[in-house]
């Protein structure tokens, strides 16, 4: 079925489906026109809203879930990545001086921070840090940024293995889901032989 949406190029619906999944479903207005509204919207029970029919909703939660794992795409980091973590006066180091961290993040200007206050409401944890810049740039960065092992183990992990990015972002996803595992079997089993 080919279609025309006014000035558009038409477009084979079950090819373009195929590139992306969610080409058949119409997208709310409120969603192409970003306006404000949805981004600072509060999240409810099952990311639904006040409308009246329960396809609105499922159609509001699909965009919104889209919406995420798109930016996520785009502009979120998995990291796994070494602290310095020395003796010092009154607190025993760690024996090799550094300890195994990890984090996600997804970092943005001052301009677009309701995006990353979306991100937090969304997933209801981590913090919007703020990284004032002391470069040539006039807007400082925001920092949306889950660093707790059982956030990123209930929350996190499970949200993007449910909805997949679609990029390379992909493999470095995958990686980091499983070193945060492997992390949280270690800290377990050092737990159980103490």
């Amino acid at each position: 079925m080919l279609c025309n949406d006014q000035n558009g190029p038409k477009v084979n619906k079950s090819c373009l489906s195929k590139i992306w999944p969610y080409a058949g479903i119409p997208v709310n207005a409120r969603y192409s026109s970003y306006n404000d509204d949805w981004v600072l919207e509060p999240n409810s029970s099952e990311y639904g809203s006040d409308n009246s029919s329960a396809a609105e909703n499922q159609q509001e939660r699909l965009v919104r879930i889209g919406w995420i794992t798109g930016f996520v795409d785009g502009e979120g980091c998995f990291s796994i990545h070494f602290v310095r973590q020395a003796e010092r006066l009154g607190r025993r180091g760690y024996r090799t001086g550094y300890q195994v961290a990890h984090e996600f993040a997804v970092t943005q200007g001052a301009k677009s921070v309701k995006c990353l206050h979306a991100l937090r409401r969304h997933f209801g944890v981590g913090q919007v840090y703020r990284n004032r810049r002391h470069d040539n740039h006039k807007d400082d960065l925001y920092r949306f940024s889950v660093v707790r092992r059982n956030d990123l183990m209930n929350v996190i992990i499970p949200f993007f293995e449910k909805y997949p990015l679609r990029t390379s972002k992909l493999f470095d996803f995958t990686k980091f889901a499983e070193c945060v595992r492997l992390m949280n079997l270690t800290y377990i089993s050092l737990q159980v032989e103490s």
